[in-house]
């Protein structure tokens, strides 16, 4: 199954939390995005693996994502191994994307950093042609994506570019919320914990705008890149 973009997180509600807007506004035209969460989130201080698989494909419905896997690596423990290395080869050489979002280059959180080291260099390895792997039976091709963008999490890392989501931030404040147990509920029982607070869902909106401030438009995400970007024209570009 050949996707356009594939966005990868090291927990289920990265993806959303990065990048939702900007997967909304590709597939609103016509591009194919799956998505591929390393661990299960098993860690987190609320819910459970099983309301994060929900809330996962809750999330998918509101954005439309076309296929949506979960490795079930090791929670909090993520390492830039040779076992974890092969099951993204694998799932980069089965959905062949042009594009891969991932996490953050440093954050917070320490798989967010691990994850996006881990990655970049599966990224890289798919592309061997002596590295072989096999997939529901059959070899699968060599594929490297051309780019590979990081999203921005909880630290301000400034962007390298940015993506103008103005139409879709509503969408993807939606697909944030599908992640009920997680985020901010003035009647939940559950413990405290830093994105589980008031500021944190509003600073999904806030900080959207303060990058769309500094770009022209009302809402944007930002991004920064492995590789120097070329435009061919600037179509689409506000200048």
């Amino acid at each position: 199954m050949k996707v356009n973009v594939l966005a990868i997180g090291a927990h289920p509600d990265d993806v959303e939390l990065g990048c939702g807007g900007t997967l909304a506004k590709l597939i609103s035209e016509g591009k194919t995005v799956a998505i591929v969460d390393l661990t299960q989130g098993e860690l987190g201080t609320r819910g459970t693996n099983f309301t994060r698989a929900e809330e996962a494909a809750e999330a998918s419905k509101i954005l439309g994502i076309s296929a949506r896997q979960n490795l079930k690596m090791k929670d909090g423990f993520l390492n830039n191994s040779e076992e974890y290395q092969m099951q993204i080869v694998k799932m980069i050489r089965k959905y062949q994307p042009e594009i891969v979002f991932s996490n953050a280059i440093a954050d917070r959180h320490p798989d967010h950093a691990k994850a996006s080291k881990l990655v970049s260099d599966a990224c890289f390895l798919s592309g061997l042609v002596k590295i072989e792997t096999v997939s529901e039976g059959e070899n699968q091709k060599p594929w490297r994506p051309k780019h590979i963008f990081n999203y921005i999490q909880w630290k301000n890392i400034t962007p390298d570019f940015v993506v103008d989501i103005s139409d879709f931030m509503e969408k993807k404040i939606e697909a944030c919320l599908a992640y009920k147990t997680q985020f901010y509920d003035p009647n939940s029982t559950e413990p405290m914990t830093p994105i589980a607070t008031k500021d944190f869902l509003e600073s999904l909106t806030y900080r959207a705008q303060d990058l769309g401030r500094l770009s022209g438009v009302d809402y944007a995400e930002g991004f920064t890149t492995e590789k120097l970007l070329a435009f061919k024209n600037f179509d689409g570009i506000i200048l």
